[in-house]
């Protein structure tokens, strides 16, 4: 019952989206189930072809793809270096990481916005995904940090034992025994950059703006543009779907690993 009334709006947002403007005006989108032929790919060859929201879904992809792989690679040798090697000063530089957990990221939108600005990367899509991973990289470091530390000592050693570099022990023994883990990092910073409104709507600019910026400027004509509304919001909402159900299965293990010993 609870999934079939949690799937109840998206099914409408579909069907709405294959619809015509005229249809969607005069009778609602159940009336499509026995009237198949309402249905329609136009709306989306519309577009890609006709609207500015096909260019903010492939900027979407441009902002959220980038930013997901550098938040994930450089917190994955981060969270290695942070839990087997030894170097000066790591105990206080990881406490200088989990301190920036706690910082919202309010606080650093105008500072950033003047050094992107000096910098010219204000209004590009450089300067967002920049901005997503230098906020994204803290948790994601805790995350990995705490995870790569549980893996058995004795087994980093035999493999020390054996000749292996630590960049050999990173790439072939702790990576995969992470894949939980980092999969799970790769779907939340995925979702949250996928999803962003408040930082695309300060750092990016009209050829650069992702599909939530785009979509909330097609909001103010709602009444005159539903067949631009809803294949973009149904995009905007099955990608994040598709990534979910895609990974599920290493998101669950990343979830409950420690919780059972």
């Amino acid at each position: 019952m609870v999934a079939l009334i949690w799937i109840t709006p998206l099914a409408g947002l579909f069907l709405s989206s294959l619809r015509s403007e005229q249809d969607n005006a005069s009778e609602g989108w159940w009336t499509a189930l026995p009237d198949p032929s309402q249905l329609s790919l136009d709306n989306y060859t519309a577009l890609f072809e006709d609207s500015g929201i096909g260019e903010a879904f492939w900027n979407t992809v441009l902002i959220s793809v980038p930013t997901t792989l550098l938040v994930v690679g450089i917190a994955a040798l981060a969270g290695y270096a942070f839990a087997w090697l030894e170097f000066p000063g790591r105990d206080g530089i990881f406490l200088v990481v989990v301190g920036l957990l706690v910082v919202p990221v309010q606080i650093g939108l105008l500072p950033v916005a003047k050094l992107f600005g000096a910098v010219g990367l204000f209004g590009t899509v450089a300067g967002v995904v920049l901005f997503h991973v230098a906020y994204g990289l803290p948790f994601a470091v805790f995350l990995l940090r705490n995870y790569f530390a549980e893996i058995p000592r004795e087994m980093l050693e035999a493999a020390r034992m054996d000749g292996g570099s630590e960049w050999r022990i990173f790439s072939r023994l702790v990576l995969p025994l992470g894949r939980p883990a980092i999969a799970s990092l790769a779907i939340f910073q995925f979702l949250w950059v996928w999803n962003d409104m408040l930082v695309a709507l300060l750092f990016a600019d009209s050829e650069s703006q992702p599909l939530t910026v785009a979509l909330q400027s097609e909001m103010r004509q709602f009444g005159s543009n539903i067949g631009v509304l809803a294949p973009g919001a149904f995009l905007s909402l099955v990608v994040p779907l598709v990534v979910f159900f895609a990974f599920q299965r290493h998101f669950v293990q990343g979830v409950m690993a420690g919780s059972v010993k």
